[in-house]
């Protein structure tokens, strides 16, 4: 992890599994809007952070069970853009959050 404690630095390097084609992109648009965002001084707070940033790029809860259609992740045609509130709750929130415990532990 770099020296700036950004949680941005949480998402550089991507999952090697997706759950579905709109996933990266929405991945890199978090990294984007975190770029410089300071590391929350508790785990819940990194939680909560990202359930907001991820409810305002989609437009849903991470809680929706269904796929979520999201037009400006669809560059990949007629299956992409689609975004997976499963994948995000099951891996991808508890891979960020193992980064963040990780990256606290090394201070």
């Amino acid at each position: 992890m770099p020296s700036a404690r950004t949680l941005a630095s949480l998402f550089e390097d991507e999952p090697r599994q997706w759950g579905l084609r709109g996933d990266p992109h929405l991945w890199r648009d978090i990294q984007r809007t975190l770029s410089d965002a300071v590391f929350p001084d508790t785990e819940a707070q990194l939680t909560a952070a990202l359930e907001q940033i991820f409810q305002e790029l989609t437009g849903v809860p991470l809680s929706h069970g269904d796929p979520v259609y999201v037009e400006r992740y669809s560059p990949d045609g007629m299956s992409g853009g689609f975004v997976s509130p499963k994948f995000w709750f099951e891996t991808a929130l508890p891979l960020l959050r193992a980064r963040y415990r990780a990256a606290n532990d090394h201070c």
